[in-house]
């Protein structure tokens, strides 16, 4: 029973997420940054003048990757606290330090701190990973801006859009994902030094009621850990109110996700557009024919789980009494690791496949010639009437070979024959020349490749400029 595959293992990080964000929720990077910041804290307070020597703060500062990982699981059996269980663990490597580790602290000057260090460094990994996205999408609609696609409202066909345009709705909602995510993580400040119930009694204590060094300790610790503010007032924790408003950032990622993912499902359902297809992927075990869009698909399955994570956080938050209590702890292991995990697997797999966005320009043009002669009557009724034609009678005569080509094409299961029927009909003769012309489907799509051109050039590119030394058109690879 000793074979990793006799127990569960999460899919997120056996299957699906990058290493770089397995690492930064892994037990090694966490458990580290508590020894960090004990390191931190050893180094104020005696900057501040508290009786520390430098070959104590040398000594933590030399094993602060040194984790005797049995004993630490043991001591937590012992104890019962896993804080204690590795300020034990950090004092058997550290001795000469030990009686100074966690000294004026409580378990959430690492616990909390080290969840907001984590935090943010997701945050900025997952910015990235969305600007890189927003550049995939904004070259793939600049590329399709003028190619005319058949538009659909309620899932029928309407009025004409182009490849590009239709990218940019989607492309709007990875960028409001980008500028949201980037205003929630400069909300994510340092919790710093404030004690079991956030008063920092204890510190006021060591520094003999001096509020101006207690101050000085706070900030000073929040400088070494990188942070440029800090919360002025917390309980035990910071407000859980911020787990709950990053997490809703993410789950937003996963709605934006999940919009995509489904169109391009749709769209390679119709033979339109198709995420990339490896040439030894096997898209079913009995169909040898099929080219499931599996990516997508995943996709849409993560994208459920994430969005279904949202409310967790707000039950945490308006469940936390006074001060604190501990009835966060343990779910909120569990709800951001998974928060971040999700976020980072659906923004490789969907970057994936918009750099492998395979389109298929004759089968887009068959579904528009389908739809385009019913589209394009105002039109030809227009050049009628500038034929000298009576707008009415000619109304009607549209109306009628409409409904006979709907007819056939329902009831016969026939092609959309409308123009053979104009071309037929002596009345129209006096446009006969002109419908070809007419029928253009460029001439249906609005200002669609303006508004892509504006879109792109004047809001994402200004957007995601800060990353711009990532760009690249390297598909992000998949484990599976």
């Amino acid at each position: 029973m000793d074979e990793p595959q006799s127990k569960y293992r999460s899919p997120l990080t056996d299957r699906y997420a990058s290493d770089e964000m397995s690492f930064i929720f892994s037990d090694r990077n966490k458990f580290e940054t508590w020894r960090k910041l004990w390191l931190i804290l050893a180094e104020a307070e005696k900057e501040l003048g508290l009786d520390i020597t430098d070959d104590q703060i040398q000594e933590l500062r030399d094993n602060v990757s040194n984790i005797d990982w049995k004993m630490a699981s043991d001591e937590e059996k012992r104890l019962r606290h896993d804080v204690m269980a590795h300020v034990h663990t950090f004092g058997a490597v550290a001795p000469s330090a030990a009686p100074i580790i966690h000294l004026g602290a409580t378990s959430c000057y690492v616990g909390d701190n080290t969840d907001l260090i984590v935090m943010r460094d997701g945050c900025r990994v997952l910015s990235r990973k969305l600007a890189l996205c927003c550049h995939a999408l904004s070259k793939f609609a600049m590329e399709y801006k003028d190619m005319p696609q058949l538009g659909y409202t309620h899932f029928q066909p309407a009025q004409l859009t182009s490849v590009g345009k239709r990218a940019c709705l989607w492309l709007q909602d990875f960028l409001m994902d980008f500028s949201l995510l980037g205003d929630i993580e400069a909300k994510i400040r340092f919790r710093g030094v404030k004690g079991t119930t956030g008063t920092q009694a204890s510190f006021l204590e060591l520094f003999n009621g001096d509020h101006i060094k207690v101050e000085e300790l706070d900030a000073l610790v929040t400088k070494k850990a990188n942070f440029t503010s800090k919360f002025t007032v917390t309980g035990q924790t910071y407000t859980r109110k911020l787990d709950s408003m990053i997490v809703n950032a993410l789950c937003g990622i996963g709605s934006t996700v999940n919009k995509f993912c489904s169109d391009i499902r749709l769209l390679a359902s119709q033979k339109e557009i198709e995420e990339p297809f490896e040439k030894s992927q096997i898209g079913s075990s009995a169909m040898p024919y099929k080219r499931n869009p599996m990516r997508s698909e995943r996709c849409c399955s993560l994208a459920r789980h994430l969005i279904g994570l949202s409310a967790s956080p707000m039950h945490t938050h308006a469940n936390q009494w006074f001060e604190r209590t501990l009835d966060d702890s343990a779910n909120r292991r569990i709800v951001i690791a998974e928060a971040f995990l999700t976020a980072d697997i659906l923004l490789n797999t969907t970057r994936n496949i918009m750099l492998g966005l395979v389109v298929y320009p004759k089968v887009i043009e068959k579904h528009i010639l389908e739809e385009l002669p019913f589209m394009a009557t105002e039109n030809l009724l227009m050049a009628m009437v500038k034929a000298g034609a009576n707008r009415q009678e000619c109304h009607e005569k549209l109306r009628v070979l409409s409904q006979e080509a709907g007819r056939n094409v329902k009831e016969n299961g026939g092609r959309n024959d409308m123009l053979d029927r104009i071309r037929a009909d002596e009345y129209f003769s006096p446009i006969h020349s002109q419908i070809t012309d007419l029928l253009s489907p460029s001439n249906y799509i609005g200002r669609s490749p303006h508004q892509v051109e504006s879109f792109v050039n004047e809001e994402v590119l200004p957007s995601i400029e800060g990353h711009r030394e990532y760009f690249g058109d390297e598909a992000p690879k998949l484990n599976v």
